[in-house]
């Protein structure tokens, strides 16, 4: 069993890499000059704030859920806090290159970003759905990481915390950007995601997982596609507008249609068929996406 280092706080991350700490809550490293106080050994971290690298090479591998992700010139990964990330080695010792952006929820105490954090879904993403950059791109991403050393480097004064904050707000929302373009670029590996999606969605409603599962959620799916739910979630409102919830109800309710039509059900078994616990769970979703109970509905048509 690997051993777990658990880096509670930015100080932790600071001693595992051997780099004096300019402010407690955020750290801005280059890993080129890294001294990896663990050496070689094959670890699980477990962070306990928000963590970017931007790796320009590396001899080992990451493994993150079911997949190893190997490193690619000028990617970025996203790590929040709780996730764990295992690092695997051949023995020998390493010293990637790049960047590493390093900072606690703490430092946003007191400010909007506290809550507008928890809105860049890319740091619940798995560490195989990382961002590529373009060289172009990158540049950006290394401008923005200039100015936050720039300020650490500074020392603290009455400006640092807000000059810090809105650089970090930058950085993510160039990040927002990258992203929307890596879906785009990426859009024919998307539609075949989309189109297993949609297989896998009505092949659930046709087998009796109804029943043992209940109502399909879009964790099963990004399950079954082997995507983080937030990544996935992304990737299906990227290409259809669509929340990937609404999606599988609009499914669900269309599925639902066909149904009330068989006479020999009540809407109670006709909801129970489709997962739901309680029947007036089914007639409050009907009625909401079709403007009629399943009974109106009913005989009306």
């Amino acid at each position: 069993m690997k051993e777990l280092l658990d880096l509670k706080n930015i100080e932790d991350y600071n001693k595992r890499v051997g780099y004096k700490a300019l402010h407690p809550l955020i750290s801005v490293i280059d890993l080129s000059k890294a001294n990896y106080q663990d050496g070689a050994r094959a670890l699980a971290l477990r962070f306990g704030f928000y963590a970017i690298f931007l790796k320009q090479g590396a001899d080992c591998t990451l493994k993150y859920g079911r997949n190893n992700y190997d490193y690619e010139e000028g990617t970025l990964v996203f790590i929040g806090p709780g996730q764990l990330v295992d690092i695997s080695s051949d023995g020998q010792d390493y010293q990637p290159s790049g960047t590493a952006i390093l900072f606690h929820p703490d430092l946003f105490l007191g400010t909007p970003m506290a809550q507008k954090i928890k809105e860049y879904s890319f740091f619940s993403y798995e560490v195989f759905e990382a961002l590529h950059l373009s060289d172009r791109e990158r540049q950006v991403i290394l401008d923005c990481t200039q100015k936050i050393e720039f300020e650490l480097q500074q020392g603290i004064d009455k400006h640092s915390k807000h000059l810090i904050i809105s650089n970090i707000e930058l950085f993510l929302g160039y990040c927002n950007r990258f992203y929307d373009r890596q879906f785009i670029t990426r859009d024919t590996i998307n539609q075949g995601v989309l189109a297993k999606f949609d297989k896998s969605l009505n092949d659930y409603f046709k087998s009796d997982r109804p029943l043992t599962l209940g109502t399909p959620t879009v964790g099963y799916f990004a399950d079954q596609l082997h995507l983080s739910p937030n990544y996935f979630g992304d990737l299906v409102k990227k290409e259809t507008g669509k929340s990937a919830l609404d999606y599988i109800q609009t499914k669900l309710i269309d599925e639902a249609k066909e149904r009330v039509f068989n006479y020999n059900k009540s809407v109670s078994e006709i909801a129970y068929e489709l997962g739901f616990k309680y029947p007036q769970h089914f007639s409050r979703l009907f009625k909401q996406k079709v403007g009629h109970s399943p009974n109106e509905f009913r005989q009306m048509n």
